[in-house]
Parts: structure tokens; C-alpha cells; sequence
């Protein structure tokens, strides 16, 4: 049974997730009562499968009476099978949105809700993958997972395990690391099972030990599901799922929830009001039918904890991210590049400065410390800077810092329109401050420069300049948008030479972007040399170099050989 639940002759039928690993059982549910049953005792679980099961238990509601009121009342029981998940009322509602039109009608809308399943998780996965990507730039990668996100725990595919199968399909997977997923062992007995049958080389650890994998340099990535998302991105998910988010911060791994949007809960704010469900104790006392604690023991057993959204690198649904690199909730960029979370940098990175400029300095330290493990500025490439509290000054990152280890006092003060230092003695600041002066005395509102070398973009540019080029024409590629420009159907990249003197590439820019005036792209490429992109803030000038790196890509992809 390639699905985990689906409708046969006037029932349900699902996987019995309890019986795992020892049999792979199959269960015929004809009643409301049984299918509340097998989402409490777990035989159904996982949030999005539980909602398909919400949604087949109203159509077999449905069918067994006339009696609307009565569908309605049994829609409400299945409903509060579990309190957590919003997948759950979710599919209910969805259901229930059909009844008026008969039994076979909220039939069909479970049943295409059943096949919209794997195709929404792949397309969620897909992005995550992307999302992974963009953040490791080591390869293979070495992941770690919580509980069970694969195909049992929906209609197919699975999401944070689908993004698994994704990165492995591609060649892009050293190892996964399932923790067990006390107290019921939902890693142990079923994402091990799916990591065997996908061939995907794993191992397991006890949930203990999963920090001390982190520690030890063992784990790229974490990626884990979820059961409901609020509107700031806090994230309910299995219990252990907080814990090895603040791991993650504290050894700077990216922490990726996969969900469908139908965990999107757009009522709650935050997760302060999420329910939380606790369960029997007995499943912590005993274990495989043996007492495992003294009888009358006191048990707290929550099945989930909330994960608050400053902890998490991204939460990517098959829409769109509801938390990025801004904390905002929007749409990726082509290759749903992010940046890291405030936590996720670490705090020896962020020195206090004592003055009025911490925030902007922390603010540049984040960003590069991402741009360098998406690979963007390698060793002690690349430069960024933005405006400080003084109107007429800039903070700009100094020469020869590796942009892993850059704190912010390795960010030295220099004047916007000049670029020399405001005081002496201090570091040095970076080659290409001449480069950022030229922009900030040209483009009124300029509020931060960001130069690097994506290899797309990079590849491009050298490209250009070795025929000769001077500008590279774009069109037709929605991603143009990303840049801000006039006329996103079209838009015009200038390639400067890279003179030794960088100065001389300095004066190349600033004569260029007075002879364009306000209608100039705020990107810019140099040959072999990489791109500038600036914008008010330093988060949006990494959008439009994101945007410039979309573009080169999706050319060279699409044309290759070509020029532009």
C-alpha cells in the first residue's frame, strides 16, 4: 500500500502505524468510532495524515446517515480526536464544506484531498531541499530528523522526510540521524523503516544524544515537520522538537520546518495559545508491556512543544516560507535562499560596541556569516556595509576577514561619500570600499551594499567580460521582479572590468549610475569579480543579489553557451 490511508468500498483503510516495525498492517475502519480510536491510539498519526482521516471519517459519516445534524456531531468528535494539530479540524471543515450536496459529494472532496496530498508534500519538499541547499553549502549533507514526517504520517511522499528523499535522489545525502522519539518511538519504528525502504543511509540515537552529535560536527541540517504553525511562525511539533531547535542555534545548524499550509493556523498570533495535548501516563511507565517506572508514579507527557520562530531557519510550505530571513512571511526567491536566524549565529560573533551602532553591526555580522555558508564569500572574499547612526557614515566590513568568524569589531566606520576611516589606527577597511562610496554618493536612500560571489552570477560575468561585454540583457523572467527595476519584463546589468586598481572600478560605477540616474538596476557584475547589489537595508540588498543570482542561474540553465 504505497498510501498510508485511503477509501475502499464504504471504509477507510490506513497503515496501522502501531504495529511497526514488526508488520506492516493494514486496518478497515467502517465506523466514526473507530476511526477516533485509531487517532488516538496512534494507528493514524502524523498531522497531515490525521487530517485525511478527519476528512474520510465525515464522508463515512456521511454515508452512514441521512441525518445532517448527526454527520455534523460526529464531525465535531473527530475534530477533538487530537487537540494539537490543526490538519486535523482542518480536514474536517474542508469536509464538511461538501455535505449539503450529499454523501458521494464530501466523498470526493476527502478523496481529492487525499490525492492533492503527495503532490502538495513533494512541491513542499521540493522547496525545503532548495531552502537546505542554500544554507549547507557542504556536500554531502548529514541531516537529523524527530519522530516520523514520511509517507505514514501523510497520503505519500512525506514532508521534512520528502525533503530527505529529495536531497537523496540528487546524490546530496551522506547520512541521516533519526532520533528514537520517546516515549513512542515514532523514530525508531517508523522512520528508520522508511529510511531502509528508500535505501537512504541512516542510523539512530536515543533523543538525549542528538545535542551531542551537533557538538561533535556530526549534523549539517535538522529538518523536522509540524502540527501547527501560527501566524509568526511559532511551531508546535513532537515533543523534543524545542530542544534540538536550541541545539541547533547554539552550534549554528540550520533548523527547517516542512509543513503543508494546512498546519497554518492564521488565528493565533504566536504559539502562546496553542493547546497542547498530554497523554496517558502509562506510556511512559510502561514500555512493551513491562512497568518500567514504580505504580503511581507522577507523569508529565506532553505529545508536543512549541518552537518559537526566532529559533527556526525557515518554515517552507508548498506556497511559500512563512518565516525568512526578515521574519516575514512571503514567497522564496528562485532556490528559496535564506538567511539564518538571529540564534543560529554565535554570540561570541557579537560583541558589544558600546555606541549607537550595535544593531546595524550585528545585522552585517549575520549576513555574512550566511553568505559564507552558502558559499558566497569563501575564505575572505566578498565585503558588506550599511549606514551607521551618523548620517554621513558607513559600516563596512575590514580587509582580510573571513566572513565565518567576522565579529563586529572587525567592522570599521568610513565616510559614505569618500570611504576613507574616521579615525586612524583602527583595522583597514575592505579593498572594495571604494566601490561602496560610489554607490552611497550616487543613489539617494542607499542604506546598504552588499558585494559577493555567487557562482552563478560570477560565472556569468566572467563570461561577459571575456567576449567583451559591458551589460547583460535579462528579460522575460519573472524573478526580475526580486530587483525593484522600472520594467520587470526586462532589465539591463552592467559589466565593469575588474581593474587591479579598484578605485579605478570605483569610478567606473559611480560614473555609470550618474549617467543612468533613478532608473538604474541596483545590481551590478564584475568581470571574474562577482556582484554588488545594494538597497535600504542590508536585507534588501541580499534580496537582489539573491534576485541577480536567480537570474544567472536560470540564463546559464536555460541557454547554455550563451552571452546573455
Amino acid at each position: 500500500m504505497e498510501q498510508s490511508l485511503d477509501w475502499d468500498a464504504g471504509g477507510i483503510i490506513a497503515v496501522d502505524q502501531t504495529a511497526l516495525p514488526d508488520a506492516l498492517r493494514i486496518l478497515r475502519l467502517t465506523t466514526v468510532d473507530a476511526v477516533i480510536d485509531a487517532i488516538g491510539r496512534l494507528a493514524i498519526r502524523g498531522a497531515p495524515a490525521i487530517g485525511l482521516a478527519g476528512a474520510l471519517g465525515v464522508a463515512l459519516a456521511a454515508h452512514r446517515t441521512t441525518d445532517l445534524a448527526a454527520v455534523r456531531a460526529d464531525a465535531a468528535r473527530l475534530a477533538a480526536a487530537r487537540p494539537t494539530a490543526r490538519n486535523l479540524a482542518w480536514g474536517v471543515e474542508r469536509a464538511l464544506t461538501r455535505l449539503d450536496d450529499g454523501p458521494e459529494a464530501v466523498l470526493a472532496e476527502a478523496l481529492t484531498m487525499v490525492d492533492e496530498d503527495e503532490a502538495t508534500n513533494r512541491t513542499a519538499a521540493a522547496r525545503a531541499a532548495d531552502v537546505l541547499r542554500a544554507v549547507c553549502p557542504r556536500r554531502p549533507l548529514r541531516l537529523l530528523t524527530h519522530c516520523n514526517t514520511g509517507r505514514f504520517a501523510t497520503a505519500g511522499w512525506g514532508t521534512a522526510l520528502g525533503a530527505i528523499r529529495e536531497l537523496a535522489a540528487a546524490g546530496e545525502v551522506e547520512s541521516v540521524l533519526a532520533t528514537e522519539t520517546r516515549p513512542l518511538l515514532q523514530g525508531a519504528r517508523l522512520t528508520t523503516w522508511e529510511l531502509r525502504e528508500a535505501n537512504i543511509p541512516h542510523y539512530l540515537c536515543v533523543d538525549s544524544a542528538a545535542a551531542s552529535a551537533m557538538a561533535r560536527g556530526m549534523i549539517d541540517g535538522v529538518l523536522v515537520g509540524a502540527d501547527r504553525i501560527a501566524r509568526n511562525g511559532d511551531t508546535a511539533n513532537k515533543i523534543g522538537t524545542y530542544s534540538l531547535a536550541l541545539a541547533a542555534a547554539r552550534h549554528g545548524i540550520p533548523f527547517i520546518v516542512v509543513a503543508p499550509e494546512s498546519t497554518v493556523d492564521e488565528t493565533l498570533a504566536d504559539g502562546s495559545a496553542m493547546v497542547i495535548e498530554e497523554r496517558a501516563a502509562e506510556e511512559v511507565t510502561r514500555h512493551a508491556g513491562r512497568r518500567t517506572a514504580p505504580d503511581g508514579t507522577a507523569v508529565y507527557n506532553p505529545a508536543f512543544d512549541v518552537t518559537p520562530a526566532d529559533l527556526i531557519t525557515a518554515v517552507v510550505t508548498e506556497s511559500r516560507l512563512v518565516i525568512g530571513p526578515d521574519r516575514q512571511r512571503g514567497t522564496p526567491g528562485v532556490g528559496g535562499a535564506l538567511s539564518v536566524p538571529p540564534a543560529s549565529v554565535p554570540a561570541r560573533l557579537l560583541a558589544p560596541l558600546g555606541g549607537s551602532d550595535q544593531e546595524v553591526a550585528e545585522e552585517l555580522v549575520r549576513l555574512a556569516w550566511v553568505l559564507h555558508r552558502r558559499g558566497w564569500m569563501d575564505g575572505t572574499a566578498g565585503n558588506l556595509s550599511a549606514r551607521a547612526a551618523h548620517p554621513d557614515h558607513v559600516l563596512i566590513t575590514a580587509s582580510g576577514r573571513s566572513k565565518d568568524t567576522l565579529t563586529t569589531r572587525d567592522l570599521v566606520t568610513v565616510h559614505a561619500g569618500t570611504g576613507r576611516p574616521t579615525r586612524e589606527n583602527g583595522p583597514r577597511p575592505s579593498a572594495e570600499t571604494a566601490i561602496h562610496a560610489a554607490v552611497y554618493r550616487t543613489v539617494p536612500g542607499c542604506g546598504a551594499v552588499v558585494h559577493a560571489h555567487p557562482p552563478h552570477a560570477t560565472a556569468l560575468a566572467a563570461r561577459a567580460a571575456a567576449a567583451g561585454r559591458t551589460e547583460l540583457c535579462f528579460a522575460d523572467f519573472e524573478i526580475i521582479k526580486g530587483l525593484g527595476v522600472p520594467d520587470p519584463s526586462t532589465v539591463t546589468i552592467p559589466v565593469f572590468p575588474n581593474w587591479p586598481d579598484v578605485s579605478r572600478i570605483g569610478a567606473d560605477v559611480a560614473a555609470h549610475l550618474a549617467a543612468v540616474g533613478p532608473d538604474a538596476a541596483p545590481v551590478l557584475l564584475i568581470g571574474h569579480h562577482g556582484a554588488t547589489a545594494w538597497g535600504p537595508t542590508p536585507d534588501a540588498a541580499r534580496n537582489r543579489l539573491e534576485s541577480l543570482e536567480a537570474l544567472c542561474r536560470l540564463t546559464l540553465l536555460t541557454a547554455p553557451g550563451a552571452q546573455t
